[in-house]
């Protein structure tokens, strides 16, 4: 005869209880916002981690990560994985689905001109998907894949300051933006990549869901202020300094720091423990142009900032950028930039 031993449970130690399972999505529920994302080829990794990440927190209650209130997925023409800039691979999630699944097409862009190589079928989506009236976003150089597949024409668009001669160049029917975090032009929208695509997106969370959820989502990331899209001030030749010539790239610090009390370049030179003719060698080699244009610039992009960001008058914003009169900032800004303080002013404010 077989005995039949009776197996008791193990005890569960006292005072640890099993976690609760988080319940089930309402069957009614949709999402608020669905959001396609098109990867192109060495796209840069922070811009897509960010906006996905914020649709996430805001998607579901508490940390679970559920696609409740916001739905995403990685659309591609083909489940081959697309190479980040950095190396690492991401797959996607599906083949391209009808474009009316969404709301946003997100175009993430990447290295150039690398991110430019994209398929056929995907300029052929994208553009069907504006047919449909599905809203297109531009991530990093995403506005440059847009800008190609002939969305932008006679519209603005978000650009980084590093990329603004190249799509200038490229696109001269399309007019670049660099000193906003995003641009929204009617059903598409910009945005020069970096944290600023956190911004767009807390943005585009907080108009389909609500402020709470897109509060939820910034406030999950470690992200405790919102910026507004003008934030974004200009820092034009950041770049020398790390140029791999000493006296340029202390110089354009020095020139930072003295944006509105500027002096002369033979007083410049001498700071740095440097001849005038090595500092006008050093900069027509790293920079194509001598420190006085370069410095006098960068007095001018800051005044084009404040235009846009303050209320200062023209003439405070003159001697804040270290003119010596409003007539010497009006001239220097119209041959420059093609138009008055005050026409910029109007121009970009009115629209």
């Amino acid at each position: 005869m077989v005995r039949h031993e009776r197996i008791h449970p193990r005890p569960r130690p006292v005072g640890v209880r099993r976690p609760a399972r988080p319940p089930p999505p309402s069957a009614g529920i949709g999402p608020d916002i669905r959001v396609g994302f098109i990867l192109a080829p060495k796209f840069t990794l922070l811009p897509f981690a960010g906006f996905i990440d914020c649709l996430r927190h805001a998607a579901d209650e508490a940390d679970r990560s559920r696609q409740i209130y916001c739905r995403w997925s990685v659309i591609a023409p083909s489940l081959e994985p697309v190479e980040a800039s950095c190396g690492l691979r991401v797959f996607p999630s599906e083949l391209f689905p009808e474009p009316t699944a969404f709301d946003y097409v997100v175009m993430v862009g990447g290295l150039l001109p690398w991110c430019l190589d994209q398929p056929v079928a995907t300029y052929d989506y994208i553009r069907e998907a504006h047919r449909c009236r599905v809203s297109i976003v531009g991530l990093c150089t995403g506005g440059f894949i847009l800008a190609r597949a002939g969305l932008l024409r006679g519209r603005k668009c978000a650009v980084h300051t590093e990329h603004r001669h190249e799509f200038v160049e490229m696109f001269p029917d399309v007019e670049p933006v660099t000193d906003q975090a995003y641009v929204a032009d009617k059903d598409l929208y910009t945005c020069p990549g970096g944290t600023a695509a956190l911004d767009l997106a807390v943005s585009l969370v907080e108009k389909h869901c609500g402020k709470a959820r897109a509060l939820k989502g910034l406030t999950a990331l470690l992200a405790d202020t919102r910026r507004a899209k003008s934030y974004l001030p200009q820092r034009p030749y950041g770049h020398l300094t790390a140029c791999g010539d000493w006296r340029v790239e202390q110089a354009v610090m020095l020139m930072e720091r003295h944006i509105g009390r500027p002096f002369g370049i033979a007083q410049l030179a001498s700071r740095l423990g440097s001849s005038l003719r090595e500092l006008d060698r050093a900069f027509a080699r790293c920079a194509g142009q001598s420190p006085a244009a370069i410095w006098r610039r960068m007095r001018l992009e800051h005044g084009r900032w404040l235009l846009l960001n303050t209320n200062r008058t023209v003439t405070q914003i003159a001697y804040e950028c270290g003119f010596s009169d409003t007539a010497h900032f009006s001239r220097w800004f119209g041959r420059e930039l093609g138009e008055t303080p005050s026409q910029f002013r109007q121009r970009r404010r009115g629209s």
